[in-house]
């Protein structure tokens, strides 16, 4: 059953900010491990996440497969959204990589070869907490090129009915986020953030789903892996697996999930990001649009 994050365990995840700040990319220090079952296939996968030489970014290879393909973690892989956001080259993928990407992108690491032997990242406990854990042990590594710096011209707007994905110019980097549910437990909810506070303010935010919805995404094929123990569900009488860790744990779990997607960019403009009852589908849209403009004058 779930439980609430520990408040002494919390305390400890202060990662260092000075490599969040820092002008230099920077990688891991030492590799590490971690293996669960994947939200969607319910596959048990194992990952261990490696440093990388300056300039290669993070990128999966999927070591299970012939050849062990590489998967680079940036927006032109990505195939499709639903429920989880997934990447793809040539016959290789890699699905639900959000939580993990949003892990080592909050957390200053740019460079990281990710080995997975197969097709989803794990789970875990529905939050980023245990990646943000590993990587805080492994350490992080000052490398010799410069992290690109790109200002936000002018503003970009994706949107669908009332939802929508915009990024700002902006004064400093900022993350916004709404949502809006029919369930009493949930209801509106809003939550802004700087990214020095990721570790111990959004990472331990679980993902959620509604009960009534079970049943018809397995029919689907999807949440194989989804159970009580790694994911928040709401019915209508309120939660089935409470405490919650934030009395507005659900957005501040979207919040993840956007800059998770949002780390697929190659480097991210300074902006204030503003999403609203959005999807993966608005949030990679929105970062496909700002590496559009970025060829053209919209970023310096």
């Amino acid at each position: 059953m779930n439980t609430a994050a520990p408040e002494s365990f919390l305390a400890k995840l202060q990662p260092d900010s000075a490599c969040l700040r820092s002008p230099q990319q920077h990688t891991l220090k030492t590799s590490f491990s971690c293996a669960g079952v994947g939200l969607h296939t319910g596959e048990l996968t194992h990952v261990q996440v490696l440093p990388a030489i300056a300039g290669q970014g993070r990128y999966f290879v999927r070591v299970d497969l012939p050849a062990q393909p590489i998967i680079p973690a940036q927006i032109e892989f990505v195939r499709q959204t639903v429920l989880s956001t997934e990447l793809v080259q040539a016959k290789a993928t890699v699905r639900t990589v959000e939580h993990l990407l949003a892990a080592l992108s909050c957390l200053g690491i740019d460079n990281a070869r990710i080995e997975i032997d197969g097709p989803e990242v794990p789970l875990l406990d529905g939050s980023a907490l245990e990646w943000v854990r590993a990587i805080s042990q492994a350490g992080s590594l000052p490398q010799a090129l410069l992290r690109p710096q790109r200002l936000l011209q002018q503003p970009v707007c994706i949107y669908q009915d009332d939802a929508f994905a915009i990024a700002l110019p902006a004064a400093e980097t900022r993350f916004s986020y709404g949502i809006d549910f029919d369930v009493a437990a949930i209801g509106q909810q809003w939550h802004s953030q700087l990214l020095p506070d990721f570790a111990t303010e959004i990472a331990p935010a679980r993902t959620f789903g509604l009960a009534h919805q079970v049943e018809n995404l397995r029919q689907r094929g999807l949440i194989k892996g989804g159970s009580l123990d790694n994911a928040l569900v709401c019915g209508p009488e309120g939660w089935l697996n409470p405490p919650l860790r934030f009395t507005n744990e659900p957005v501040r779990h979207k919040l993840l999930d956007f800059l998770g997607d949002l780390s697929l960019l190659d480097s991210l403009p300074q902006a204030h990001y503003l999403a609203y009852k959005a999807s993966h589908s608005l949030h990679t849209q929105l970062a496909q649009q700002l590496t559009l403009i970025g060829k053209d004058a919209g970023l310096d």
